[in-house]
């Protein structure tokens, strides 16, 4: 099954498909691989199998943004967000190189093995924004990598930043981060506010703005003010510790 027109199609395999990528059914495809074919690659040592129905080019080196831009193609919803998103805008600085990436997709979706083993990462599902708000709001490829993955701009990535406070997020730290997003957007973070399903988030976003007199506390008020209600909110967070909301 190899020999003949088989040797012309792994030829053009190797030249012309996309590297630090996996491939998967559909990449093939465009290349003349059937799936008995890429069964009969990998065997044979040309590709190395992933997963089923995902490959990768036998001696390539699987890079963290194709990999993610993979995701995010059969993903719709998958992101780069929160504390990782905020590293990447500029806003939180001195991060480790090999800090855990911050990802979240849509509910019912679970990350590749293949993915995990290589790139330390943590994976969230929680939906923190009501469906009325387009799922791809605020999320786009960083200006330096338009063919890289969808990222939270930095009004949606603190709003998922201050959603982990007392769970994966140091409150201390959550808002010395946030002394940093002095430049967010009134007409982007209003939305979201708005939208925003968390309690947490919500009070967190608004009461921190107004103590460290954020230039758009006023806005973010205005914005959240029917969803935060009358009451105050009190919670048990992580280390026992008690984190009370005032409205």
């Amino acid at each position: 099954m190899a020999r003949s027109g088989n040797g012309s199609i792994i030829k053009r395999l190797q030249t012309s498909a996309p590297r630090g990528r996996p491939l998967d059914s559909a990449d093939l495809a465009q290349f003349g691989v059937s799936s008995d074919l890429a069964y009969f690659y990998a065997k044979s040592g040309w590709l190395e199998r992933l997963a089923r129905g995902t490959y990768m080019l036998a001696g390539d080196t699987l890079g963290r943004d194709g990999c993610l831009r993979f995701l995010a193609d059969r993903m719709p919803g998958f992101h780069v967000g929160g504390r990782t998103a905020l590293a990447w805008q500029g806003i939180l600085h001195n991060v480790p190189a090999k800090e855990t990436l911050t990802l979240l997709g849509p509910k019912n979706s679970r990350l590749p093995k293949w993915f995990s083993r290589r790139f330390p990462c943590r994976f969230t599902v929680r939906e923190l924004f009501s469906k009325e708000l387009p799922r791809d709001f605020g999320l786009q490829p960083l200006p330096e990598s338009p063919d890289g993955p969808p990222v939270s701009v930095p009004e949606r990535a603190l709003l998922e930043m201050l959603s982990e406070v007392g769970v994966h997020q140091e409150i201390e730290e959550a808002r010395h981060i946030m002394e940093s997003a002095r430049r967010l957007r009134a007409d982007v973070l209003g939305p979201l506010l708005k939208a925003c399903r968390q309690q947490k988030a919500l009070r967190l976003c608004v009461g921190w703005a107004e103590e460290l007199s954020l230039p758009w506390a006023a806005e973010a008020r205005k914005a959240a003010q029917k969803q935060i209600g009358a009451n105050r909110w009190v919670s048990r967070v992580k280390g026992g510790r008690t984190l009370i909301l005032k409205p």
